[in-house]
């Protein structure tokens, strides 16, 4: 049995483990979902010391001098103190430092993602020039670019403000925006989960195919003969778990 074989099998066997949650909880399937956890932390142990041990400290310092980088490698250590209950006081400037570092990084990345993007999309003009045409009004949804599109997130993203701004009650005119508000924010929810869904169909259309595939004679028909295991353990499975009738005295 070469090693594409049976990659397939082991494959089509965790595949199935992982669908038997659809029975209910059971055994197969804390086993699989066991193999998973244990498999995926051990990869990152090794991916993190090849990686970053490896390339990014020991091989610097030892083919390029670079003495430098043993400055992250005291802070890194000083976080290992947390073990120490006796010098668990000196991982708190470890942590400190990483997270002051890490909110420096991101709060000016975040600021630029969700709020100067989002600015800079509500604060688009309204009419294009077009030559000697003078202003023009595009009205092509399907271009991210045109100004219907500039006029609908002007107005979604203005309702949408209106509705959180309580200052104000919500009455007449105004509760019809803050309606408006609400109907912006259930189509971003929907596409939010909607892509969410559509990602986690993707995942489940590629065990599928894969599973259609191993069923080939080429493989030995792991899908199959699996199958029919996975089958026969759940019912002795579901038949141990039986609660046995009370005996009467």
């Amino acid at each position: 049995m070469d090693a594409t074989v049976l990659g397939a099998w082991v494959a089509t066997g965790l595949t199935l483990l992982i669908f038997s949650f659809l029975y209910k909880d059971n055994p197969l399937f804390k086993l699989a979902e066991h193999l998973y956890v244990g498999v995926s932390v051990g990869y990152i142990i090794v991916k993190t010391y090849d990686t970053v041990i490896v390339h990014l400290v020991v091989k610097p310092i030892m083919d390029n001098g670079e003495i430098a980088l043993l400055i992250p490698v005291a802070i890194g250590m000083l976080m290992l103190t947390r073990y120490v209950p006796k010098a668990a006081w000196m991982s708190r400037y470890a942590f400190a430092f990483i997270v002051g570092m890490g909110a420096g990084l991101a709060i000016p990345r975040t600021i630029s993602s969700f709020i100067l993007k989002q600015i800079e999309d509500t604060v688009r003009p309204l009419l294009s020039i077009a030559g000697p045409d003078g202003l023009t009004f595009s009205m092509n949804l399907l271009n991210p670019a045109s100004n219907l599109n500039a006029l609908i997130i002007l107005f979604g993203v203005s309702s949408v403000l209106f509705y959180f701004f309580f200052s104000i009650e919500h009455s007449g005119t105004g509760r019809a925006v803050a309606r408006t508000g609400i109907i912006f924010l259930m189509i971003s929810f929907g596409a939010g989960f909607g892509y969410t869904v559509m990602a986690r169909m993707s995942l489940l259309i590629g065990r599928l195919t894969d599973l259609i595939e191993f069923s080939d004679a080429s493989y030995g028909r792991p899908t199959i003969w699996l199958t029919l295991l996975t089958i026969g353990a759940l019912i002795v499975i579901s038949r141990r778990a039986r609660p046995e009738p009370p005996q009467e005295g």
